[in-house]
């Protein structure tokens, strides 16, 4: 089954828990703090797999979790970092983060990989805390929390040519001839229900990949008939090769065909349209066909390659002139920078920490690193002096005496009610 899109949840391991420990061997007075770090909780990584080609799997896997670290432990033992998650997955994957919109990687090379979700750190120990005001602290903290994402996974062909086309202009009969390609080929409308590879070589001993692509009709750029899933394919193409039935055999105009085509690819993408064209009337050995092709030039003045697929005539030269305008392409990434997630990181970073709203008599505190901190925390009597500390630092304190907040007052972070002290 051909799978090329799929929404999944994402969820790194955290980072294992911080010990508090101390020294107490015979004859070691005062030993001091010796709780060791936890481990790094693991990382969920995407990398390609020459050998897929769908994203089925990850169809019937619509959540990755991945473990956490292992705790630290007395006598200063860290704890051990948990192994990273590889998901394999076919060249041409694109993921995007679902809550951002960003794109995370475009995974098109061989052992591309990227990190999707990140692992937290392993918390410290009481080790780690130990200052000269401090020698013998008293708490360690909890793991990191790992990221969690949605993820919209897509995958778009890797091929240098894309066949498009109206239904039954023979896309597939043609890619059958230039190939080992077996695609199905009958003769009812919709035959190609998934996009097909075949590797061509031309009678110069060239090669190149090409992808014969599901019919398309009026409104498959709105999601008509097989609408839009597969219009994302022609994306990655270097060149588009519009194949016409220059007969009329199915009771349409070439004419009206050649403008349909480029009117769904155009509102699909007008990048689109400055892709080099190669023109294909295909079935010039039936009744019609020349009557109609001699319309279709003196109309748009376009060179126009004639074959017979089926009878395997003229294909050859279509396969040259293909191969000698992708000869004068240079391969281009298929998103702009600024669509990944690493070039507008930074402008978060000047933004509110956190967000106070209030909620009847309770003061509601939200904010990501507001809520990390929560989650790293274990509250001992010091470990929740550093929380309220930490806090005070963070500018939470002087926002809730703005907004009216007195001693004796309940703040909320996530699932715990404070009372207010200043």
């Amino acid at each position: 089954m051909f799978v090329d899109e799929v929404i999944i949840k994402v969820k790194a391991g955290n980072g294992g828990d911080g010990c508090t420990a101390f020294r107490r061997e015979k004859f070691i007075p005062d030993g001091g703090p010796f709780g060791g770090n936890g481990g790094h909780g693991a990382n969920i990584i995407f990398k390609t797999d020459l050998g897929l080609k769908t994203l089925l799997d990850l169809r019937y896997n619509k959540l990755i979790k991945a473990p956490k670290g292992a705790n630290g432990s007395g006598k200063n033992k860290n704890g051990k970092g948990a192994e990273d998650v590889v998901i394999k997955v076919p060249l041409g994957t694109t993921v995007t983060d679902m809550d951002t919109g960003l794109i995370i990687a475009d995974l098109t090379k061989k052992d591309d990989s990227v990190i999707v979700a990140h692992g937290g750190r392993g918390g410290r120990g009481n080790t780690a805390f130990a200052t000269p005001s401090n020698p013998a602290p008293n708490f360690s903290e909890k793991g990191e929390p790992g990221e969690e994402k949605t993820l919209k996974v897509e995958l778009r062909l890797l091929a240098d040519v894309g066949f498009v086309g109206m239904p039954s202009v023979g896309k597939s009969t043609i890619l059958s001839k230039i190939s080992r390609s077996k695609p199905k080929i009958a003769a009812y409308h919709f035959t190609t229900l998934n996009p097909n590879l075949g590797v061509v070589r031309t009678i110069d001993d060239r090669t190149f990949v090409a992808a014969d692509l599901p019919g398309l009709i009026k409104g498959a750029s709105l999601g008509e008939g097989l609408g839009d899933k597969f219009l994302k394919h022609i994306e990655r193409t270097r060149v588009i090769a519009h194949v016409l039935d220059m007969s009329g055999l199915e009771g349409r105009s070439p004419l009206d065909d050649y403008e349909t085509i480029n009117k769904e690819l155009y509102d699909f993408d007008p990048k689109l349209m400055k892709k080099p064209q190669v023109i294909i009337a295909n079935k010039m050995d039936l009744e019609g066909a020349k009557e109609n092709l001699k319309k279709f030039k003196e109309k748009y003045k376009k060179e126009v390659y004639e074959v017979s697929a089926i009878k395997n005539i003229g294909l050859d030269e279509v396969l040259v002139k293909i191969a000698d305008e992708l000869d004068n392409i240079k391969e281009e990434p298929l998103f702009d920078e600024d669509s990944f997630e690493s070039h507008v990181l930074y402008k978060f970073k000047k933004e509110q920490p956190f967000t106070i709203t209030r909620d009847n008599d309770i003061y509601v505190v939200k904010g990501k690193e507001v809520e990390k901190l929560f989650k790293m925390t274990k509250f001992t009597d010091e470990g929740a002096i550093r929380f309220a500390r930490k806090l005070r630092g963070m500018g939470i304190d002087d926002e809730l005496v703005k907004m009216g907040c007195k001693p004796g007052d309940r703040v909320q972070i996530m699932d715990m009610i404070f009372e207010f002290k200043e």
